[in-house]
């Protein structure tokens, strides 16, 4: 038990190191983990680390939803909601047929039942590769906010054809009645039961003594009750955790203080990152095991046909996003749509952005070895690797020239983010009104009494001002003024803390206050450079 304990400390070490190094090659750090990891495994460095399926559904894949969740914004999810659910739900149903006929087709003796199960095994895409390349290359906004919302259900609809798919291969029965009825009924359940369990913790959180520490404890059990309850009952524990991470996460202002806020966040954020590191480093320690158990076809063979359902998944993303961009242009003229005109390059990036991932490793890596005791589970270590040739070349392939294809096809969005500049000018612009006018009208008495008040009063006046001129005249000269002044103003932050490590020097100086000041200048510096203009 501590020798493997160990191997994960210097697993989580070449983690960073791999994570430092894809920033150094400004790489998508996914790209580098999981080529690094192949190349570990080549080593035996880590003999006893491997990919349990059980581990990566229960302990890995609910924090890591529920962190999406929380992070994504439901007013964009909600603008974007036919994009997001036709890719979440038909389109990875669609996904899951051609995979199954071309694989039907393609491999001798596979029967269809096993095509579905490799199409709902390859269908889902890995949405932490594609938004980390994304942020890299400035990706539009829109972009960003459909992979997210993708990425939060298509897991769910992917793993349901699965369980079909293996519970026809597992029983040798299939009714397309009975699939349909308990493919919604796995669905609307799962929901339910994660708002269900997302009132509950609204409840303690709302109505409860709580602390930060035990608003931060909350945050991490809530989403292994969602899944745990909605798998128990043999329904969707993905998009129970989805469903209730996105109640709780648009409440975040009325449960949590603010302490619980900032903290948890910076928390989630560290955890999450460590988790999403492990995982992709898995995913290429896991070769040899792969490799090493393949009988049904020569090993050259088994590559070939992973080559292939790898260009087929690609062509079919790119045709499903393109049909898209089409049948929204067509609609248009019955319904109103988030984007009448989508044009064909954002779907293209977004066809092209279809990397799949852990997920995917971990429900081929879940087909049970035996059907019956004494009947093999048919051509199972082949469909473990084509998976990961597909998670392989869509991952590596994809993830590298992703950048090239944007920059080639020019999808960018310069007008928008000065849009959001100007619209962060005037949000700005808006609290500080408001504070001056609460001081002016509710405070008017206190601050002829209390000279801090005035002081504050007078900030706010100047701000204000500030605010109305550069609102007034956004243009290149105020962005440039703006620069300016956060460049002096963090120089300024630089001086306050090398005096206060000064006095620190000094004996008499508890240096537990000096610590106060220097967090305080550390706040000011993040919320500085979170609205500084680049």
């Amino acid at each position: 038990m501590q020798s493997i304990f160990i191997e994960y400390i210097y697993l989580i070490f070449i983690i960073v190191a791999l994570i430092m190094l894809a920033g150094k090659l400004k790489t998508a750090y996914p790209i580098v983990l999981v080529l690094g990891g192949l190349a570990l495994s080549f080593t035996n460095i880590f003999p006893h680390i491997t990919i349990d399926p059980e581990l990566i559904f229960f302990i890995f894949l609910p924090p890591l939803l529920y962190e999406a969740a929380w992070q994504t914004s439901w007013k964009e999810f909600w603008k974007w909601r036919r994009v997001i659910t036709s890719f979440a739900f038909p389109i990875v149903i669609i996904t899951s047929c051609v995979v199954a006929f071309a694989s039907y087709a393609l491999i001798p003796g596979f029967t269809l039942a096993l095509g579905f199960l490799l199409g709902g095994i390859v269908s889902p895409p890995d949405a932490i590769s594609a938004t980390t390349i994304m942020r890299q290359v400035k990706a539009p906004k829109v972009l960003m906010s459909i992979v997210e919302g993708e990425s939060l259900l298509n897991d769910a609809s992917s793993l349901i054809v699965f369980r079909f798919a293996l519970a026809a291969i597992v029983t040798g029965q299939f009714q397309m009645s009975d699939a349909v009825g308990s493919f919604f009924l796995v669905i609307i359940m799962g929901t339910v039961i994660g708002i269900a369990i997302g009132l509950l913790f609204y409840a303690i959180y709302r109505w409860l003594p709580t602390t930060p520490s035990i608003e931060i404890i909350l945050s991490f059990l809530a989403p292994y009750c969602m899944y745990y309850f909605a798998e128990r009952f043999h329904f969707s524990g993905v998009l129970a955790v989805v469903a209730g991470g996105l109640l709780l996460s648009s409440k975040r202002h009325i449960v949590l203080t603010y302490q619980g806020r900032v903290q948890g966040t910076n928390v989630w954020s560290t955890i999450g990152f460590i988790l999403n590191g492990v995982v992709f480093l898995l995913i290429g320690l896991e070769l040899p095991h792969i490799v090493h158990e393949v009988e049904e076809v020569s090993l050259m063979q088994a590559i070939i046909y992973g080559l292939v359902i790898s260009v087929v998944l690609i062509i079919t993303r790119i045709c499903c996003t393109l049909g898209a961009s089409a049948f929204t242009r067509f609609m248009k003229n019955f319904i109103t749509v988030a984007d009448p005109n989508p044009g064909w390059k954002m779907p293209f990036v977004f066809g092209w952005a279809g990397m799949r991932g852990v997920v995917s490793l971990a429900a081929a890596l879940s087909i049970p070895v035996l059907i019956q005791p004494d009947q093999a589970f048919p051509y199972r270590n082949l469909i473990l690797v084509i998976t990961f040739i597909v998670i392989l070349v869509t991952l590596v392939f994809q993830g590298l020239t992703l950048p090239w294809v944007m920059r080639k096809l020019e999808v960018t969005d310069s007008s928008a983010e000065e849009h959001e500049q100007e619209q962060e000018l005037i949000i700005r612009k808006t609290i500080t009104e408001t504070s001056l006018q609460f001081l002016e009208q509710s405070l008017s008495g206190e601050q002829q009494l209390n000279e801090h008040l005035k002081i504050l009063s007078a900030k706010l006046r100047n701000d204000l001002a500030i605010f109305q001129q550069d609102v007034a005249a956004f243009n290149s000269i105020s962005r440039n003024l703006l620069v300016q002044y956060h460049t002096i103003y963090l120089a300024l932050l630089d001086e306050q803390r090398k005096a206060l490590h000064q006095l620190n020097r000094k004996q008499e100086y508890d240096e537990e206050l000096i610590r106060k000041y220097l967090s305080l200048v550390d706040l000011e510096e993040t919320k500085l450079r979170e609205v500084a203009f680049r």
